[in-house]
């Protein structure tokens, strides 16, 4: 699917409705998507990729496709094996302190992962660490301000978190998954490009919204309205030359 178009947006926006029910297809689809728009601006055939925080390894898996060796790093054993079975080759691994050393990968790639850790600038920080000179960085995550940010509870999140999950608790019977300040945080768009464009380490290559369908770097650059309505900001980086 040609990127940016607005069939892609439908697709990818009806897969993610699926994904409950049809999480495999949602994972495959993206996964696509997102070596596509890695394999723009880095070949991936022969490349060293390192996959942070990819759960179940789709995207670990799309990469070993297009000819990459590539590797997992999750930090959750029950993510890692919730398609059952692990992943071949995936490693136990804190995206804070990769078992890597630097400049070991040729592409650092963390899908919807950073809204997932309370220290961003450290996590980011440990991928352009083990990237090489020259190579990628491919990071993107839902901002909290998303119609989305709120995971499974959203858009109630616009209430408050808290009045959020009690919404989600006697709609479903059970608790979120997701609880604000310990495995969700509230990361934003303006502060997370101001901290990257302030690195004197990398080029920002790419800042834009991961599925807009039209102009996807024009609505990143409105501060405010980004929060809202770019719904998942995807940065491209290149590391620069030590």
């Amino acid at each position: 699917m040609r990127d940016p178009s607005l069939r892609r947006s439908l697709a990818l926006f009806r897969a993610f409705l699926r994904e409950p029910s049809e999480p495999e297809r949602c994972y495959e689809l993206l996964a696509r998507d997102a070596a596509g728009q890695v394999e723009r601006f880095q070949p991936l055939r022969g490349a060293t990729v390192v996959d942070i925080g990819g759960g179940t390894g789709h995207f670990t898996e799309e990469f070993r496709r297009r000819g990459a060796q590539s590797f997992l790093f999750e930090p959750d054993l029950a993510e890692l094996t919730a398609g059952g079975r692990r992943p071949e080759g995936a490693v136990l691994a804190d995206g804070y302190l990769l078992p890597l050393s630097d400049g070991s990968a040729d592409v650092c790639f963390s899908s919807n992962v950073l809204e997932h850790v309370w220290d961003p600038v450290t996590f980011v920080s440990e991928m352009v660490r083990v990237t090489r000179p020259g190579g990628l960085i491919y990071l993107s995550f839902t901002n909290w301000y998303s119609p989305w940010g709120g995971h499974e509870t959203a858009p109630w999140h616009y209430l408050g978190a808290e009045r959020a999950r009690a919404r989600y608790r006697r709609r479903t019977g059970h608790d979120a998954k997701h609880t604000l300040g310990e495995n969700l945080f509230a990361v934003h768009i303006g502060p997370t490009l101001r901290q990257v464009r302030a690195r004197d380490d990398v080029r920002v290559l790419s800042a834009r919204s991961r599925y807009w369908p039209f102009l996807p770097g024009v609505i990143t650059r409105v501060p405010g309205l980004r929060e809202f309505a770019t719904w998942n900001l995807l940065l491209i980086l290149r590391r620069c030359p030590s």
